[in-house]
């Protein structure tokens, strides 16, 4: 019997005997590692549902000349995202640090460079999430996490969060919300993850990938 390519926005090819990994990008920009931590946990989320990889990618600084500031490829974490991440992405999950309650200047100026992935409607239809870590309680986490639902809604995606069925989201005392995932990191970053923050996490990039699966038939 002859099986039907999908039709879905996820990234699957259903063919006969062969089954082909989808993949949720985890994209995110990470000054002094806890956005980073928080983007391994969800990681670890994604790939918790059968049938699908988490494909790590982050940002490179920026600067005056960014194309000449930053380095091809950077020297530790996440290999630099290209555009063709994007395109071929199931999902997306995307994290920041705050600034002045909106995402920082490095994710931003990328997400202003995907013009052509937004005309040709490369997201549209995918699921996607947000996170983001501050250094202090209300230093604007749930704006930030707002901020970055913006474009992602302009490329058509949809977006998941995180529900309060998830018992962590009803007793945490520091990060996570029903827009996003998040952490608390400190003045200083002296702050480790919480048991709370690493479980909403990992429920977070669990719930994109459940979704990408569902749309995917799966």
């Amino acid at each position: 019997m002859r099986l039907a390519q999908a039709t879905c926005p996820a990234n699957i090819t259903i063919l006969p005997g062969k089954f082909q990994m989808s993949e949720v990008l985890v994209l995110y920009y990470s000054r002094n590692g806890k956005v980073a931590q928080l983007a391994r946990l969800i990681a670890r989320g994604i790939e918790e549902v059968p049938g699908m990889q988490a494909r790590l990618r982050s940002v490179p600084p920026v600067a005056p000349l960014t194309e000449s500031a930053a380095p091809p490829v950077p020297d530790e974490g996440a290999p630099y995202v290209e555009k063709q991440d994007l395109r071929e992405c199931a999902g997306l999950v995307m994290g920041s640090p705050t600034r002045f309650g909106n995402m920082a200047a490095p994710l931003k100026h990328f997400l202003d460079s995907t013009g052509a992935e937004w005309a040709s409607g490369a997201l549209v239809g995918k699921p996607a999430g947000v996170f983001t870590s501050t250094s202090t309680m209300h230093g604007g986490q749930e704006s930030t996490l707002l901020s970055m639902m913006l474009p992602l809604i302009h490329h058509g995606m949809l977006i998941v969060g995180i529900p309060f069925t998830e018992a962590a989201l009803n007793r945490t005392q520091s990060g996570g919300s029903p827009y996003g995932a998040s952490h608390v990191a400190g003045i200083t970053g002296e702050n480790p993850l919480s048991e709370d923050e690493r479980t909403l996490a990992r429920a977070l990039g669990r719930r994109v990938a459940e979704t990408c699966a569902r749309l995917a038939g799966q």
